[in-house]
């Protein structure tokens, strides 16, 4: 397979398209994906929906990941145009965090702990003509499910301090009812919320405007589960 034209960039890597049905996910330089590879492959061989590891491809690094070429849009992508309401996309969430948590870790002995995606939130989420798949695992760790419920709730909590745009579910709505549905499953503690506002403000790309963003972040989802 050789390397086709660039689909999309973030902050963290860059995504070519190398046939119909592979992608290959290019990262910035200093990032090691081996956890990310050996989380997905675990998750795959339990049955989490992630996307399938295909083989390398010519010229690739070797922190490449060559990864399923998914088809469909991200759950952020149909909340936007109102294919998916906000309440069910809150029940998505959740359910997609329940059913990781269900498994055990990979290599914790902690009884307590499950595998954490870390990032969970509607532009990791692909609407698959198979169904929901979880992208995005760079971020991957074990520890306790209260934590990953804090940082989803952190993630979605920040487009909520903005306006509101015309045409989708507000942030806040969508943020109150996946609250009240993690509220089933243990919900968000605060020593859960400083802990996922901590570990996200490490991020050394994150600017101190961003870091002040999360502060507010945390406070919103704090006066909502109290």
């Amino acid at each position: 397979m050789h390397i086709g034209p660039l689909l999309a960039s973030g902050r963290t890597a860059d995504v070519y398209a190398l046939d119909g049905s592979w992608v290959l996910r290019r990262y910035r330089p200093g990032i090691d994906t081996t956890g990310e590879l050996a989380v997905m492959s675990y998750l795959s061989a339990s049955g989490f929906p992630v996307p399938r590891i295909g083989p390398p491809a010519d010229g690739a690094l070797p922190t490449d990941l060559v990864l399923q070429r998914l088809t469909g849009p991200t759950l952020a992508e149909a909340l936007r145009t109102g294919s998916v309401t906000g309440d069910d996309g809150a029940g998505l969430l959740a359910r997609l965090l329940r059913e990781l948590h269900a498994m055990p870790p990979r290599l914790s002995q902690d009884p307590g702990d499950r595998i954490l995606h870390l990032c969970l939130r509607p532009e990791t989420v692909v609407l698959a003509s198979e169904g929901a798949v979880v992208t995005d695992w760079l971020t991957a760790d074990e520890g306790p499910p209260a934590l990953d419920r804090a940082m989803t709730a952190l993630m979605l909590a920040l487009p909520a301090l903005g306006p509101e745009h015309p045409g989708r579910p507000p942030a806040r709505e969508l943020l109150t009812a996946l609250l009240s549905r993690f509220s089933d499953d243990g919900g968000v503690s605060a020593d859960a919320l400083a802990h996922a506002t901590a570990l996200r403000a490490a991020d050394p790309r994150l600017t101190a405007h961003a870091v002040e963003e999360l502060d507010e972040a945390a406070e919103l989802v704090a006066s909502l589960v109290a």
